[in-house]
């Protein structure tokens, strides 16, 4: 079990252009972003709080035992939304965050505890995340898989929606195999942060590199910030996204 302190904070948003009003979204009788709270509730995290930007979540969250706060509605992003709550909550810079997407009610709670301590190990890195070892070149190749490359302390050195690294004589092969001396890896969406640093993200520049590959991370980076990576060997339940999504996790959790 962890021994770090850390809170777990969840940003939920109302709007979502594929499937409305996705937090409070029904599986098996309790709100979609009341599961994952639940779920982070396993972890070794001192407090689960979840970060509203309506009403309507917040109190459906109360109603099910969930602390909830609510945030302004024009945040631009979910880094922005958990700056706010960590403001709201009253975390000292060196308090330990991390941020579960409010669409993982199938999140493990031993990849929670797993980012926390792998950011309370790393005292350079600024933000934890995880990745895991890449299995199929259709994922390899997918820009919708994002991938990540580690230098020899676990550090990120870049996050690219395009094929990384990209092996120069067998680009079209799948070459990570038993004899691979490198394997292929894709970054998974959690992250761990201190508070002062989650605070100041959102006053940071963005960076170019952000702007092409749609990725937030790579603000930190450009910006010289450290990323502790933790590699798992298993890949973490999907994502709520899509209806088809939806309909997959409640088939899973129609007993739970």
């Amino acid at each position: 079990m962890s021994t770090v302190s850390f809170t777990v904070l969840i940003p939920a948003r109302l709007a979502s252009s594929r499937l409305p009003n996705k937090p409070l979204a029904d599986i098996a009788g309790v709100p979609m972003v009341v599961r994952v709270a639940l779920q982070a509730r396993k972890s070794a995290a001192t407090r689960v709080v979840v970060a509203a930007d309506s009403p309507s979540i917040v109190q459906a969250c109360l109603a099910h035992g969930i602390d909830a706060i609510l945030t302004r509605g024009d945040h631009p992003s979910g880094s922005d939304r958990l700056a706010e709550a960590c403001t709201q909550l009253g975390l000292d810079s060196d308090d330990m965050v991390v941020n579960v997407q409010g669409d993982e009610p199938l999140i493990d709670p031993a990849l929670i505890d797993a980012v926390a301590q792998v950011l309370a190990a790393a005292p350079t890195a600024s933000m934890g995340t995880a990745a895991h070892p890449i299995a199929s070149l259709e994922d390899y190749v997918n820009p919708n898989v994002v991938k990540v490359v580690c230098n020899a302390q676990g550090l990120a050195h870049y996050f690219s929606r395009a094929p990384i690294p990209l092996h120069r004589d067998q680009a079209s092969a799948q070459w990570w195999d038993e004899n691979s001396t490198f394997t292929p890896l894709r970054h998974v969406g959690i992250y761990a942060y201190r508070a002062g640093f989650l605070r100041g993200f959102p006053q940071l520049q963005p960076a170019p590199t952000e702007a092409v590959e749609s990725l937030e991370q790579l603000r930190a980076l450009w910006h010289g910030h450290s990323i502790a990576v933790y590699i798992t060997h298993s890949a973490p339940g999907a994502g709520v996204d899509t209806p088809e999504d939806l309909e997959r996790v409640r088939a899973l959790l129609q007993h739970a």
